[in-house]
């Protein structure tokens, strides 16, 4: 393990270093022919870990007291490598009395039996002084101090940078971003090395220098090439399909790097769907927007809860390949076109959890974003925001129906509604929720913004049960936006469930809703609940009124919208949505060549 200065110079120059040899081990010889012994020591844990290779080529990984005094680690030590000599004597005694091939004993021939291995001398050095044996082991085991265990010594790596997860996605298609999940303890994914590799081709020819984990002739594995990406995402080409991909990758934290990893994927690269309903679009947002804009997606991505139904397949889309509603495969899709938009703000819909943690993060990280999540039930909401331009203050997610029946904020609407039990009853059982995350600007201070993502209730007639839910929401986005901050603009993407001639859309982009309204008996006389609504916002569809962000074979309709503070936020572009001949080249939504029923909502605001 080395240790570098600081500075970013000094990092690329050991990239640099560590890229020349075929493994970045190979870095740690440079400083010495020592061994490593890599110790993890946390305050917030008991016991540490030791973990070594004998001499014999066994490794050992050991949990002792933090609290125990060096002397009984260092015996214990002792004791596992007596016992690995032994082993490692009854092995070459075995083999020598292993019959040749003729049949015949090999006979060791006379001689003196090998006298009995003693307890090899252990100790701990620092700064070339022995550690005494009655210090703890918290204190004893230093960054940079050396074991000893007989004649070999290992170098101690106190706490280095080593990944605790890393992970391939199975489905990989060419033309769309590879992008692995990986969790990193004491370094962080910028300051790390990444090579990437893919089989060599039956008949090629063996690649020079082999790259890691190269085959000799009689080797039954294959052998990998450098595909020349040294990136955290790789983008399969054409010229890959049919072949594994391996990933072979060191944790660094800036100063040094820790034990290096490798991967390979499970399956070969398939071929992509050709062109997608977002591929024109990206035409639109090549680069990132300067500090000045705001490029903000909406989008409900189709949970896989409600993809993977037989209601789903044989109903709701029988128009879509089996296999371009599963998971894996609609996952590619998602990752390229969310990435392809170079937004700032990303407010998701109907997003799996697992679908959060093992594909949205891995993929949007590598790309600066970071995100939250809120679960309703089956799935949830998220919302990711461009870490160079945002930094989050503080979070504010309600369930409405929770802070309905508890938030005094909501009392008022809350004795309106007790006059219709029926209404009443049917709003409470409702699960939807609404985040709220508050974010401020990294270049200015002063800049800070309230961004809300929800997804009403979808029933059709449910309209009255929308208005309710955002009469809620928007005294909460009130409160945090102008109570708990001194008055900060709003964003409020989301899947609203409603066209723009209902009584949802009215209410929000006009202030107020009247109680004569036909919205408050969507759902027959029986669940009336006649009521007026105001907020003091001033809100309006940064995208307009779309003739549809909802496209599947029985409706279709505008149902997603970003709604914008007017007092604070313009419209600078909207990003065109795909035309209606990309829409329908497989009948609707989803299909082969877009991963939901809905599409994605894109606009870059500028502040005024």
């Amino acid at each position: 393990m080395w240790r570098l200065p600081g500075s970013r110079a000094a990092l690329r120059g050991v990239r640099t270093a560590v890229e020349r040899h075929t493994r970045a081990e190979a870095a740690t010889e440079t400083a010495g022919a020592m061994e490593r012994a890599v110790v993890r020591c946390v305050p917030s844990e008991p016991k540490l870990s030791l973990s070594f290779a004998l001499a014999d080529g066994s490794h050992k990984n050991m949990q002792r007291d933090q609290s125990e005094p060096l002397g009984r680690a260092l015996s214990r030590i002792a004791t596992n490598a007596l016992k690995g000599h032994a082993k490692a004597a009854a092995a070459k005694k075995s083999r020598k009395n292993r019959p040749n091939a003729s049949g015949d004993v090999a006979c060791a021939g006379p001689g003196p039996e090998p006298a009995a291995a003693c307890e090899p001398v252990v100790k701990l050095y620092y700064r070339e002084e022995a550690v005494a044996e009655d210090v703890l082991n918290v204190d004893a085991w230093q960054d940079g101090a050396v074991l000893q265990i007989g004649d070999v010594k290992y170098k101690v790596e106190r706490n280095p940078p080593a990944f605790t997860e890393l992970q391939l996605p199975r489905y990989i298609m060419a033309g769309f971003p590879v992008c692995p999940k990986l969790s990193l303890e004491f370094g962080d994914p910028a300051s790390s090395v990444f090579r990437w590799y893919k089989e060599a081709k039956p008949g090629a020819a063996e690649p020079e220098g082999g790259g890691p984990s190269s085959l000799s002739p009689s080797s039954p594995s294959p052998s990998w090439t450098e595909t020349g990406v040294n990136e955290r995402v790789y983008t399969p080409s054409n010229a890959d399909i049919g072949l594994r991909l391996k990933l072979h990758c060191t944790p660094g934290n800036g100063q040094r790097f820790g034990p290096s990893r490798e991967l390979e994927s499970v399956c070969p690269v398939e071929a992509g769907p050709g062109t997608c309903t977002f591929d024109h679009r990206h035409l639109y947002t090549k680069k990132v927007t300067d500090d000045s804009l705001v490029r903000t997606v909406s989008y409900n991505l189709l949970a896989d809860t409600y993809a993977q139904t037989e209601f789903s397949r044989s109903v709701l889309y029988p128009y879509c390949a089996p296999y371009a509603l599963e998971l894996d495969y609609r996952q590619n899709l998602i990752q390229k076109e969310l990435t392809g938009y170079n937004a700032d703000l990303i407010c998701l819909q109907e997003v799996d959890r697992s679908v959060f943690t093992d594909s949205l993060v891995p993929a949007l990280e590598a790309f600066g974003l970071e995100g939250v999540f809120r679960i309703k039930q089956h799935e949830g909401l998220a919302t990711f925001y461009r870490k160079a331009k945002f930094t989050l203050l503080s979070q504010h997610d309600i369930s409405f129906h929770e802070a309905l029946e508890s938030d005094p904020l909501h009392k008022e609407l809350l004795e309106k509604l007790v006059l219709y039990p029926s209404a009443q009853e049917r709003v409470l059982q409702r699960s939807s929720v609404l985040q709220v995350s508050v974010l401020q600007s990294t270049k200015d201070s002063s800049k800070r913004i309230c961004v809300a993502n929800t997804h009403l209730y979808w029933h059709p007639k449910g309209g009255y049960i929308r208005l309710i839910q955002m009469a809620v929401a928007l005294a909460h986005i009130r409160h945090v936006s102008c109570d708990l901050y001194a008055g900060i603009p709003v964003i409020f993407c989301g899947d609203f469930n409603s066209t723009p001639s209902t009584g949802m859309y009215h209410f929000v982009v006009n202030g107020n809703i009247p109680e004569d309204h036909e919205d408050w008996a969507s759902n027959g006389e029986e669940e009336r609940c006649n009521m007026s609504l105001t907020h003091f916002f001033k809100l309006k569809s940064a995208c307009g009124e779309p003739a549809y962000t909802n496209y599947v074979g029985g409706f279709h309709g505008c149902l997603d919208y970003i709604f914008i503070d007017l007092n604070a936020l313009e419209v600078e572009q909207v990003i065109p949505l795909p035309s209606h001949e990309e829409v329908t080249t497989h009948q609707a939504l989803p299909s082969v060549s877009h991963p939901s029923d809905h599409i994605a909502l894109v606009c870059d605001l500028k502040w005024k």
